[in-house]
């Protein structure tokens, strides 16, 4: 297997490549920036993409003039077809073991995994066969003291986009509500960013922000102070029948 340097002026992306990846370019793109170009994008003998359509287009946003290659030459056109369409497949079926991935995710300290896609807290958080666990593991960010302008804390950039498309259909009144509050999934936060700017916030927008979860405190407070008045109604209950 050789790798080689190609000129990315000379790759072909695949006119009827199935997957849309674009979401994933920016991502793809931080991760070339900060680790460097460590998985060679696979071409065929006309320089034509088999796999890594999102490598070469987040190369071409960073603009690197050349990428490395591995040129499948001992594919037939059939078995080039089967590939690209397996080599995408194979990544929809793995899953994440979110136990296993707190805990790396909490051995990393010194790198913003937000800008490779987690961003979601459920993406974090570690279970267990104990359905009343506290223990939890989410990425902390302690506030440096920069001051932050409140939209760098959200890229929102996908969300109104669809919100344009939406605006511009023929679709029902009703339809348009329904597919505006959907849009909003696809709104990115910058928990760093929101770090620093919680910190110099006011108190009602820090009180605000707690209550959306856009910043979490202390968990055991959040607990204490969401259980507090069971706790006391439980030790009422337990006084009176051990009366």
């Amino acid at each position: 297997m050789n790798i080689v340097e190609l000129s990315i002026h000379d790759l072909v992306p695949y006119e009827n490549n199935p997957r849309n990846n674009i979401e994933a370019v920016e991502y793809v793109a931080n991760s070339i920036e900060k680790f460097g170009f460590k998985v060679p994008i696979v071409v065929d003998t006309n320089n034509v993409i088999v796999a890594g359509h999102t490598r070469y287009m987040a190369s071409k946003r960073l603009g690197l003039e050349t990428v490395p290659c591995i040129v499948a030459d001992d594919l037939t056109e059939e078995q080039i077809k089967a590939f690209r369409l397996a080599d995408n497949k194979v990544s929809e079926i793995a899953t994440w073991d979110d136990e296993l991935l707190a805990i790396e995710l909490s051995d990393i300290v010194d790198i913003d995994m937000s800008d490779f896609g987690f961003v979601d807290l459920s993406d974090v958080v570690a279970e267990s066969d104990d359905t009343y666990t506290t223990d939890i593991n989410i990425p902390q960010y302690e506030p440096t003291g920069e001051n932050v302008a409140l939209g760098a804390c959200l890229d929102d950039s996908k969300t109104e986009s669809l919100l344009m498309e939406i605006e511009n259909s023929n679709l029902s009144a009703e339809e348009k509500d329904f597919l505006r509050k959907a849009a909003q999934r696809h709104n990115v936060f910058n928990y760093k960013n929101i770090a620093n700017y919680y910190a110099n916030a006011s108190e009602e927008m820090q009180e605000l922000m707690e209550r959306s979860a856009l910043v979490i405190i202390d968990y055991e407070d959040a607990i204490r102070n969401g259980y507090v008045q069971l706790s006391s109604s439980l030790e009422t209950i337990l006084g009176e029948d051990n009366e």
